[in-house]
């Protein structure tokens, strides 16, 4: 374990997510296509946790394995070889349904062959989350250090709400592209149940809430300014981007 690691930051978690959960909101509204939209949530996890090197999404099912986004070659060339051996942190983390964490690539000694290949590129470190949306496992979400030990519990906590969020992006933006003549007003559905969705994660977090009494919560700010669940959700996340910045 590294002793030498920085101290936690202060902010609330919820807080430092809270510009994050925002522009992910407005993603959901765009219409960027899928790997346009899936790009840019890997840049928003090599910004989002420090000391990243690079981030990508693995879409994992019965049928495929694929890297979508990626922020570079070395990104989509590690994930490449996890495919090509059957082994890795993101195939775990997807398999197991929990955040995989490689300090240090060198001494993990988990999967050596993958090891054996992503050295040469310079890769020392890698923090993996799956996206979970009820049931479905849909891949993992990964971001790459260049140096051992880069990730803490901290990096863990981050990328593992991230991950919560952009399952329910990766989701929505996967059942859009298979129903691209949805009528609008289906469309806006599905926008308003993803920043209701969003903005109950921001309130769990900031508030120590369980996931009734947010949605309770913000129930009872729509009502009190005469507006939609939609429409509070979205000032809701709004005032949080404000507040962090």
């Amino acid at each position: 374990m590294n002793r030498n690691r920085p101290a936690a930051p202060s902010v609330p978690l919820s807080d430092e997510l809270a510009g994050v959960f925002a522009r992910m909101s407005g993603l959901l509204l765009s219409t960027e296509t899928v790997e346009t939209s899936l790009s840019v949530l890997s840049w928003l996890a090599h910004e989002t946790v420090p000391g990243s090197a690079g981030a990508g999404v693995s879409l994992i099912d019965d049928r495929r394995r694929i890297s979508s986004g990626s922020t570079d070659d070395r990104v989509r060339d590690a994930d490449g070889r996890q495919y090509e051996f059957d082994e890795g942190p993101c195939l775990s983390a997807a398999q197991t349904r929990e955040l995989v964490h490689v300090e240090d690539v060198d001494e993990d000694g988990r999967w050596p062959r993958w090891a054996d290949a992503v050295r040469p590129l310079g890769l020392r470190a890698a923090l993996s989350a799956p996206l979970v949306v009820g049931e479905r496992a849909l891949g993992a979400i990964k971001v790459y250090a260049d140096r051992p030990h880069a990730f803490d519990r901290r990096s863990e906590q981050l990328l593992t709400l991230f991950s919560a969020q952009a399952a329910v992006l990766v989701s929505n933006l996967q059942t859009s592209n298979r129903a691209e003549r949805l009528s609008e007003p289906m469309r806006q559905a599905f926008r308003d149940r993803d920043a209701v969705n969003i903005t109950k994660g921001v309130l769990m977090g900031r508030q120590s809430l369980d996931e009734q009494t947010a949605l309770r919560a913000l129930m009872a700010r729509g009502e009190q300014d005469g507006i939609t669940l939609a429409e509070a959700a979205r000032v809701v996340v709004d005032s949080a981007a404000r507040r962090r910045r």
